[in-house]
């Protein structure tokens, strides 16, 4: 039998006027914005339909901005079909709080403030110009891993940051760290290295100040059960009770998102059917690359959009 797993995006998806149109065409999906708007006490909503781009840049705005989105999709979904079918969710780095407040254990609320948290949290852990990340092309995993070791081991620490698809690696750390690899690299018979226009060396053990940060603030915060299982970026491996849930979410700040992985494992377990819910078609792109060629994906983000995915009864 064919399985469907549920994917959210994670920063870089965003767009000004996302969410714009779904929120006039459904009332759910307006809820989720003013919920947000209300959380956050600003109008977030504003930002994502009017911008400035600018702003909605900004870390501390682009990740509740990005969940905000994706969860009023999902409402807008819900609002068609209340009982959706679905085996797992996952969510690339930010995603994953979208996916947990999908399988119902996180309320939006408190992901919204807390994914605000994280956004301020991991912009003030390093010193701005201090920390770079850089997506490397064409080099597999084990001799990127060497090249940053090296690095690292001379004082400059740089390490794996997202391993999105095949040929498709982030690296972060410090400045200079990922300035050494990225030559590295190129040495070793790396395609290409490309910096990245990022506010800080996310996913690396730099981040490990707002790690100590996040946990705090989770630890306040009640998570359920989650009512099916979401596969968690630091382990490509599905989590469902609280504390590992929680667990799952300090570490991922400071450790490397396993996309590829992620996406391998439940296409393993049986997975036919991956659908994107939120900005952009950045998963469905890396989703190709991954998964077996006849797997069926699709990237939800607007009403039309979602009436094709509706009118094809996927998930009935």
């Amino acid at each position: 039998m064919s399985k469907i797993a549920l994917v959210f995006p994670g920063q870089g998806s965003q767009f000004v006027g996302m969410g714009k149109e779904l929120a006039t065409q459904s009332a759910a999906a307006k809820n989720i914005f003013d919920q947000a708007d209300a959380a956050l006490g600003f109008s977030l909503s504003t930002l994502c339909f009017e911008g400035p781009d600018e702003e909605l840049k900004l870390t501390a705005n682009t990740q509740p901005a990005i969940l905000t989105m994706s969860v009023a999709v999902l409402a807008a979904l819900k609002e068609k079909q209340p009982v959706i079918k679905a085996d797992f969710v996952a969510g690339h780095s930010l995603g994953e709080y979208s996916a947990l407040v999908a399988a119902g254990a996180l309320t939006f609320e408190d992901a919204v403030k807390t994914v605000r948290l994280r956004g301020q949290f991991m912009e003030s852990a390093v010193p701005a110009g201090q920390g770079a990340m850089a997506a490397v092309l064409g080099m597999e995993r084990d001799a990127l891993h060497v090249v940053c070791e090296e690095v690292t081991a001379g004082g400059n620490p740089v390490q794996l940051a997202n391993l999105n698809c095949p040929g498709q690696i982030v690296i972060s750390g410090s400045a200079e760290g990922v300035k050494l690899a990225g030559e590295g690299a190129k040495a070793a018979g790396a395609k290409r290295v490309l910096p990245l226009n990022v506010s800080g060396p996310f996913h690396s053990s730099l981040m490990e100040p707002a790690a100590d940060r996040l946990k705090e603030v989770l630890a306040g915060i009640a998570i359920s059960e989650a009512s099916f299982p979401v596969v968690a970026n630091v382990s490509a491996r599905p989590v469902t009770g609280a504390e590992d849930i929680a667990t799952s979410l300090v570490d991922q700040v400071a450790s490397p998102v396993l996309w590829e992985d992620s996406v391998a494992w439940m296409a393993e377990k049986g997975v036919t059917t991956f659908i994107e819910i939120g900005p952009g078609k950045v998963l469905a792109g890396l989703i190709k690359k991954i998964a077996p060629g006849d797997v069926k994906i699709y990237s939800v983000q607007d009403a039309e959009s979602l009436a094709e995915l509706l009118d094809g009864g996927i998930l009935c």
